[in-house]
Order: structure tokens, then C-alpha cells, then sequence
């Protein structure tokens, strides 16, 4: 199956405000691997950043005032997620800012089928944190480099949680052996961890006892 991780970030939160997508990050991945083909644009929101917006992605008035306008790049975002399945980290929110954008500009609403991983989260971690970072920090995901939101980094975290969300066990993993507890596992180029937790030498010695008394058959 073809998909498509998709972040975005605005100028704010709601559209009812006026707030506009200053950048758009989409990740592809075939059967959860994922391919070279991204797509990736900054757009001029035509609109101040709020002070709050610039706090959490940093993308100023000046940087954003030279970037296409989102009709420049429309059609062409339009072709690259056309017949995949979304992928996205509260969708609801990024969707009512790309069909804002594309109403603006006289075009249909996005039709894809929609996949929220917020909502797995929900269901799998009931009462927790579901944050992006929190669900990094739950699956032991690296997001060193995510000081500030950034839509393309996102993705790429997005897909790393994605895989773990949905217990995907693919016929082909690699484990990567070391000496610590921790063991990274490789399903299809997708990184994530798993804790490797290893009995104790009271513990192998009692479960020999408890075999030899309670088997018929003696194995030792």
C-alpha cells in the first residue's frame, strides 16, 4: 500500500482566525518503507506569523515573505498525495488548513482516505500523552532534531511512531546486536526500539528446578 505522511504548520491555530500554512512536509512509503519521493515547500502565508506560531516552528515574516504562494504549489501537492492514504498526526487540524487553502483558491476539498495516527494513540494509551514527543519518548524514537516543529522532520518521526502504533510485524527484521539492553530494530528501513529484558541467573536456576520437579521426563 502507498501512503503518505503529512505535517503541516501555520500561522496559527484556527482558520476561522484567518491563519494560514506557512509550510507543508509528505513523506511516501510503500508497504511502510519509505521511498525517495517527499514533497516539501514553504509557502508565504500572505499574513503576520502569531507570536505563539513563531515560537513553536520559528518561521518569521521575512523568511516566509519570498516563498511561493500555496496556488503556485497546489497542483502539484495535489498530484503527489492523489490516490494514497493520508497519514497524520491529529488530522483534523491540518486538514481544515489544506481545505482553507484550497478553497481560497476555488478547488475541491482533499478526498483521500485519512488515517489519524492521534486517534491510535487515543485508542492505545488511554488517559496518556499522545504528543508527537510523547509518543517518541514511549517508543524510544531519537527527536534530537526536533528543537523546533519542523513539517519534513515530523514526517519522519510521524513514520517511525506510525509503524510501532499499529504493531507491524513484517517477515524481514534485522536485529542490530549489541551489549546494551536496549536493541534497535529494523523493520524495512524503519528504525525503533524495543526493550530486551534478560533473566537472572536465580531466576534461570529456579526455572531449571521448576521443570525438573514438575516434568515427568527429565531434560537435564
Amino acid at each position: 500500500m502507498i501512503e503518505v505522511v503529512l505535517d503541516t504548520e501555520t500561522t496559527g491555530l484556527s482558520v476561522k482566525d484567518g491563519h494560514r500554512i506557512v509550510e507543508i512536509g509528505c513523506i511516501e512509503l510503500d508497504n511502510l518503507i519509505p521511498t525517495k519521493n517527499k514533497f516539501h515547500c514553504y509557502l508565504n502565508p500572505e499574513r503576520k506569523v502569531s507570536e505563539k506560531a513563531l515560537e513553536v516552528h520559528g518561521y518569521s515574516d521575512e523568511f516566509l515573505s519570498t516563498k511561493k504562494k500555496f496556488k503556485e504549489v497546489a497542483n502539484e501537492f495535489l498530484k503527489f498525495i492523489k490516490g494514497k492514504r493520508l497519514i497524520i498526526h491529529n488530522a483534523e487540524f491540518d486538514l481544515s488548513h489544506l481545505n482553507n487553502e484550497l478553497n481560497l483558491i476555488g478547488m475541491k476539498k482533499i478526498d483521500s482516505d485519512i488515517l489519524d495516527t492521534l486517534t491510535l494513540a487515543r485508542d492505545k494509551f488511554p488517559g496518556s500523552s499522545i504528543s508527537l514527543d510523547a509518543l517518541c519518548k514511549r517508543y524510544q524514537i531519537d527527536n534530537s532534531k526536533r528543537t523546533q516543529h519542523n513539517a519534513l522532520i515530523d514526517c519522519e518521526l510521524l513514520s517511525k511512531v506510525y509503524i510501532n502504533l499499529t504493531d507491524q510485524k513484517e517477515p524481514s527484521l534485522n536485529f542490530n546486536v549489541d551489549e546494551n539492553k536496549e536493541k534497535q530494530i529494523i523493520v524495512n528501513n524503519v528504525s525503533y526500539y524495543k526493550k530486551i529484558i534478560h533473566p537472572s541467573e536465580d531466576e534461570i536456576k529456579n526455572h531449571k528446578n521448576y521443570l525438573k520437579n514438575n516434568l515427568k521426563k527429565n531434560f537435564f
